[in-house]
């Protein structure tokens, strides 16, 4: 990535320049391009917030999801939600600070 051509205050980039998050909303991705300007906001305490804003008319369509890949978040999700400890569904991304599902961590061990 090459030197940020220019940066802009907090809400007032021009038209024409967007977001990662913006093109997702859009149906779209960067597609490779260079950053063509950045967003700064301001705090108190802590540096700015950095956002970096992409051409909307060299941006690309985003990919479709093709069934290999549905299949293999399916299964990544499904393990996300597997309990080391009863090996159950539980229905929910099992929380990293417990490493297990709530019941688990809830029980008394013996």
């Amino acid at each position: 990535m090459t030197a940020v051509p220019e940066s802009y205050r907090w809400r007032l980039a021009p038209e024409g320049l967007a977001t990662r998050r913006q093109l997702r909303a859009l149906g779209l991705r960067p597609g490779g391009q260079d950053v063509a300007a950045e967003i700064r906001r301001p705090r108190r305490r802590r540096g700015p917030l950095v956002a970096y804003l992409y051409r909307i008319d060299r941006a690309k369509p985003v990919r479709p999801m093709t069934p290999g890949r549905a299949a293999a978040l399916a299964k990544a999700m499904l393990a996300r939600r597997t309990c080391p400890n009863c090996r159950r569904d539980v229905g929910y991304c099992i929380p990293r600070s417990l490493g297990m599902c709530v019941p688990c961590a809830d029980s008394p061990t013996a």
